[in-house]
């Protein structure tokens, strides 16, 4: 199957950094082209010739096992050229400053720059810099707008449409970027943002949002459609945000007895890798008629494959109506 070039042009922007910004119409497009990939996915030939002769470089700042495997899976099963950068060996580790390492990759004409950085405005930072598309794999506590994407198409798959649901992400909300590229696109789609975490995990004035702010379980989780939870970021916490694990576990891990209060067919998320016994409970996050956490991973691979073949083939930026996001 050959892509019409033209279709591209329902996401006029020349890189993917993050979610806010982007119309509903821009996301359901993204949306629709990450279906095709789900049954190309599941079939014995998974590989198409897409981007045969494009070149995408992974450059990866944090450690990452699913997003850089999930980016690099979808760039080679498009056909594209796919270099994965470690940065651990790289000139980076010897002083080298990050515009530096975009004017080198730059001269390497690469057509699309997967970034993951633990500094809020690198991809931006990056994609200013470069003559090639930037996808952003998640910088600091900014955005991870592959994530929404795929938690999106995941929803949508099992419920049809994301207006009017009410969905709750609980946990770690201070330090994730996972949580802002969610509250941009849930919002953005029509759904209900609830955020339930201890009063230190959550941003003060994060209200003007969009969201809800609750600081029970029991009380944010009712009538919920949806629960996301997520990761506990301890390598970003300079300070102690609650007592213990075993108390944070008690009163917001997500357990049967909190998961009682959501309507019956809730679904359980999470953006991974998960902390067992601290974030979610074992039997809560293998339930597999409510959870669809491995499901996630699955449609990342789809979401990714999207994002790159309609940044990844060549278009005329010239045009008026291509914004630069």
């Amino acid at each position: 199957m050959t892509t019409d070039v033209s279709d591209l042009s329902a996401y006029p922007h020349r890189h993917l950094l993050g979610i806010e910004g982007l119309f509903p119409h821009e996301i359901s497009f993204l949306l629709d082209r990450s279906e095709t990939y789900v049954d190309q996915n599941r079939m014995d030939d998974k590989k198409k010739s897409t981007l045969r002769g494009r070149t995408i470089i992974n450059l990866f700042f944090e450690n990452s096992t699913r997003t850089r495997t999930s980016f690099e899976l979808a760039g080679k099963r498009l056909g594209a050229d796919v270099i994965n950068m470690s940065v651990a060996s790289s000139s980076i580790k010897k002083g080298e400053t990050l515009i530096d390492t975009a004017m080198t990759l730059n001269a390497m004409h690469p057509d699309v720059l997967v970034v993951r950085h633990p500094d809020s405005g690198a991809a931006k930072l990056l994609s200013e810099k470069v003559n090639c598309a930037v996808v952003s794999g998640g910088d600091g506590s900014h955005e991870h707008p592959t994530q929404a994407l795929l938690d999106a198409l995941t929803i949508r798959r099992r419920r049809g449409d994301l207006a009017g649901l009410q969905v709750a992400i609980c946990g770690d909300v201070l330090h994730s970027r996972v949580a802002r590229s969610n509250i941009h696109l849930l919002n953005t789609m029509g759904a209900r943002v609830r955020l339930i975490a201890p009063r230190t995990l959550i941003p003060a004035g994060i209200e003007h949002m969009g969201v809800e702010v609750f600081y029970d379980m029991t009380e944010g989780l009712k009538d919920c459609d949806i629960v996301m939870m997520l990761r506990l970021q301890k390598e970003r916490m300079q300070t102690s945000f609650f007592p213990s694990v075993r108390e944070y576990f008690h009163f917001f891990g997500l357990d049967y007895e909190k998961l009682s209060v959501t309507k019956p067919d809730a679904l359980i998320m999470h953006p991974g890798p998960m902390n067992r016994g601290i974030e979610i409970d074992s039997e809560v996050a293998d339930d597999y008629g409510r959870s669809v956490i491995r499901e996630q991973v699955e449609m990342g691979v789809a979401v990714r494959m999207a994002c790159l073949e309609i940044l990844g083939l060549p278009r005329d930026l010239s045009d008026s109506t291509v914004r630069d996001l």
